[in-house]
């Protein structure tokens, strides 16, 4: 397996996202152009995912037993759009017994912006609703500067500096807040699955088990017991 700069040329790899209304696969084998396939369907991730995988697999040439890794989008997102990729992605890496790299969303909107950009900071955004975004800062060379976060769009518009690029649902947010000078670039309503493949291509071991990266707590919570028994 040849890696150079961090990207591997050679390896087999399936990516999944179903962070948000998206469900979508890339398959990349032995350095052919990936296949990809992308669906925005709102809901419904379950009964569509898998039917997606056997498509994109048998496109590709390639074997389940044949993936070197998979790469999977951890959030922030849907609360049950990311628990079905992350049981997907972590379910197939156990029976096939290769790795799987976690890679956040808004890794994943940078990445496309620097595709657009060039090598530029870039300030990634997601519309996160109730008056909110989701935010993460990331250098010129894609590396995070800081953790995601949530909050208000003015909060994060007083610190956008001069040469940094919005990207995202939530850059038009961002802007209007008060980073109306800023370069918005990528504003696309789901992750690229493209830069999925590309970044699970170059992650590095060794990789944690993915878990959900929930910046806040979800807007339905399930009833207790005590509650669903007073019914």
């Amino acid at each position: 397996m040849a890696v150079a700069g961090g990207y591997c040329a050679t390896m087999n790899l399936l990516a999944i996202d179903t962070a948000l209304e998206a469900c979508s696969v890339g398959v990349a084998a032995a350095g052919n152009d990936p296949v990809l396939i992308s669906e925005t369907i709102g809901r419904g991730h379950a009964e569509r995912l898998f039917g997606m995988i056997e498509s994109a697999m048998a496109e590709a040439g390639l074997a389940y037993a044949d993936l070197d890794r998979i790469a999977v989008t951890v959030g922030p997102g849907s609360f049950t759009g990311l628990r079905v990729g992350i049981a997907a992605a972590r379910g197939l890496a156990l029976v096939i017994g290769c790795p799987v790299v976690g890679i956040g969303t808004l890794a994943v909107i940078a990445a496309s912006a620097r595709e657009a950009a060039g090598p530029v900071p870039v300030w990634a955004t997601l519309d996160a609703r109730r008056d909110e975004v989701y935010v993460q800062s990331f250098d010129a060379a894609g590396k995070a500067t800081g953790e995601a976060e949530a909050g208000p769009a003015a909060r994060f518009a007083a610190a956008i500096e001069p040469e940094t690029c919005l990207a995202g649902t939530g850059a038009p947010l961002v802007a209007s807040a008060g980073a109306a000078e800023a370069r918005i670039v990528a504003v696309a309503p789901t992750p690229d699955i493209g830069a999925l493949v590309r970044l699970g291509l170059a992650a590095m071991p060794p990789f944690d088990a993915p878990r959900p990266l929930y910046v806040r707590a979800p807007d339905a919570k399930p009833q207790s017991a005590a509650a669903i028994a007073r019914r």
